[in-house]
């Protein structure tokens, strides 16, 4: 694979690498933990690293058990769109909401906690469910300069794959580092997820492409 050399004006994006998405958790990711020696590496040879923290109130509406009738999985119909309906993760002060403790956090500039809005998911860095609500992670990126992100994480299908297309929707160019990524891979997902970001110019690489 081509190498791709970090230049100025690149930032490094971490997804939700956090307890719930990894085996054990609530949601677990297949092999989530497996991301994070990667994640470690890369965040050290990156000038700038942000972490994302999926950050949810008690009773999420995205959660199944706050719809009667609902299973983990279903899909229901919100203002914003059909959205489907998880099993309860990542509540907030939880330790199902903390990152990976084998996560280094010391080089992380700053953190994003998103759908912490208790009727609205909230996927991507930069917006919420409602493709309308940002979370001004696209203003802190333009005021400090940067020009490219390179996105790994959890769940590469959902949240690592929704914040890919919306940093291009941003105006920014996005770098995926496929194997720092695992996905869900619910109902052909994944491949449809892949589609949609090499649709919008999204680039794909691997860490060890990476220096």
């Amino acid at each position: 694979m081509e190498e791709i050399a970090i230049r100025p004006g690149d930032a490094l994006i971490l997804v939700d690498i956090q307890n719930d998405f990894c085996p054990g958790g609530a949601l677990a990711v297949p092999d989530g933990d497996a991301v994070v020696p990667l994640a470690n590496r890369l965040s050290r040879i990156f000038p700038t690293t942000v972490l994302t923290q999926d950050w949810h109130p008690a009773g999420h509406g995205s959660f199944a058990s706050s719809h009667p009738g609902k299973a983990p999985f279903d899909s229901t119909e919100m203002p914003y769109g059909t959205q489907v309906l998880w099993p309860d993760h990542c509540v907030q002060g939880s330790a199902g909401a903390e990152f990976h403790p084998a996560l280094e956090l010391r080089r992380a500039e700053l953190i994003v906690r998103k759908g912490f809005n208790p009727m609205i998911d909230s996927y991507s860095a930069f917006y919420e469910n409602d493709r309308r609500t940002p979370t001004g992670l696209a203003g802190y990126l333009r005021e400090r300069g940067f020009r490219r992100v390179f996105l790994a994480g959890l769940a590469l299908d959902f949240c690592v794959a929704y914040s890919a297309e919306d940093a291009v929707r941003c105006g920014f160019e996005a770098v995926l580092i496929e194997d720092a990524c695992r996905a869900i891979d619910l109902n052909g997902s994944l491949a449809a997820a892949k589609e949609r970001m090499a649709g919008l110019g999204v680039a794909f690489t691997a860490a060890g492409a990476v220096s």
